[in-house]
């Protein structure tokens, strides 16, 4: 089994960002994401989804580390200060990386 290595960007953020980040992160060298909804507590409170405007979502991109590491600055300067968001990567491998 031949694997290569990829990024792994996890995106953890306000759910009224989705469609403004989705296009961004094509924009910026993605071939592809999966958006789901997510529930926690941290620094800004309890993140519930019990209404609207406290709903996250978990968006992921699996990607090359130049793409990771362009979406991740664009993110950090745009978003960190007026947004609740939080960002991670890290490396996985991948079957079929013509995909990523």
């Amino acid at each position: 089994m031949k694997t290569a290595q990829r990024k792994l960007l996890t995106v953890i953020c306000e759910a009224k960002l989705e469609r403004r980040l989705t296009a961004e992160i094509m924009k910026l060298g993605a071939h592809g994401y999966t958006v789901s909804e997510a529930r926690g507590q941290g620094s800004r409170g309890v993140r519930n989804a019990a209404w609207e405007a406290s709903a996250n979502i978990r968006l992921e991109v699996v990607c090359e580390s130049a793409v990771a590491a362009r979406i991740a600055e664009h993110l950090q300067t745009r978003y960190y200060d007026d947004y609740a968001m939080i960002l991670f990567s890290s490396d996985v491998e991948v079957l079929r990386p013509e995909k990523f």
